[in-house]
C-alpha cells in the first residue's frame, strides 16, 4: 500500500565528489547483484553515502559484498580491501572465492546455485524482518564473505546476523546502529511476488517510507 517511485542511477557515473548530488533525493538505496568490475567503485561510494547519511540500504549479492568492502576500507581503514574477483592480489581479500571453486577453470554452471538454509541470530534486524530464526533463500554467486575478517568487522559494528548452518558461510550482514542497513548474499527477488513481497523488501520499503515521512 505504498506508491514507490523508482529511480535508476548508473554506478559508473558516481564518485566521491558527486555521490551526494546523485543520491540525496532517495529515501532508500538498493545496490543490486552483478558480475565483473564495471561500476564497482561507484557502488562502493553509494554504500558509503547510505551508511554515513542513515539512508535505508539494501545490498543484494554483489551489493552485500560491496558493503563489506566499503566498511573494511572506510571504518577499518584497510584501504586495499577488495574482492579477489576484481583484485586477485589484494592483501585484504574480505571477499574471496569459495574453497571448492578455486581449482575450477571452466566457470559455466559452477556457481553456488539454488536454495540454502540460513540461521538468523536472535535480537537482530534480520530476525525482526523475518519473524523467525530459520529461513531458506536462493543463491546465484561464486564469491563469499571471508570469515577471517568476521571478528574484526563485528568488533567495529558490522554484525553477521545470518549464517549457513552447514558451511558457516555468511548470508546476512547488518549495522544495528543504522535505521536500516542490510546486506544479503542471496537473491530475495527470486522469492518475491506482487501479492506476497519478500520480507527483506517489505522491511526496506517500511524504513524508506519512515524516512520520507520524517524529512
Amino acid at each position: 500500500e505504498v506508491d514507490v517511485e523508482i529511480g535508476f542511477v548508473d554506478s559508473e557515473t558516481i564518485n566521491a565528489e558527486n555521490a551526494k548530488e546523485k543520491l540525496e533525493k532517495f529515501d532508500g538505496i538498493i545496490v543490486p547483484g552483478g558480475f565483473g568490475n564495471r561500476g564497482i567503485e561507484g557502488k562502493i561510494q553509494t554504500v558509503k553515502y547510505a551508511r554515513e547519511n542513515n539512508v535505508p540500504f539494501l545490498g543484494i549479492c554483489l551489493g552485500m559484498q560491496m558493503a563489506v568492502i566499503e566498511f573494511a576500507r572506510d571504518v577499518l581503514d584497510l584501504k586495499d580491501a577488495d574482492s579477489v574477483e576484481f583484485n586477485p592480489d589484494t592483501k585484504n581479500p574480505v571477499i574471496h572465492i569459495m574453497e571448492d571453486q578455486k581449482n575450477i577453470t571452466k566457470k559455466g554452471g559452477t556457481m553456488r546455485l539454488g536454495a540454502y538454509p540460513c540461521i538468523i541470530k536472535k535480537e537482530t534486524l534480520a530476525e525482526k524482518i523475518y519473524g523467525t530464526n530459520e529461513i531458506s533463500e536462493r543463491h546465484r554467486h561464486r564469491y563469499e564473505f571471508n570469515n577471517k575478517y568476521r571478528e574484526i568487522l563485528e568488533n567495529h559494528g558490522m554484525k553477521v546476523s545470518g549464517i549457513n548452518p552447514q558451511t558457516n558461510l555468511v548470508e546476512i550482514v547488518e549495522i544495528s546502529s543504522h535505521p536500516f542497513y542490510v546486506g544479503v548474499q542471496f537473491h530475495p527477488e527470486f522469492k518475491s511476488r506482487p501479492t506476497k513481497p519478500h520480507p527483506v523488501f517489505l522491511g526496506f520499503i517500511k524504513a524508506s517510507l519512515n524516512r520520507s515521512k520524517n524529512k
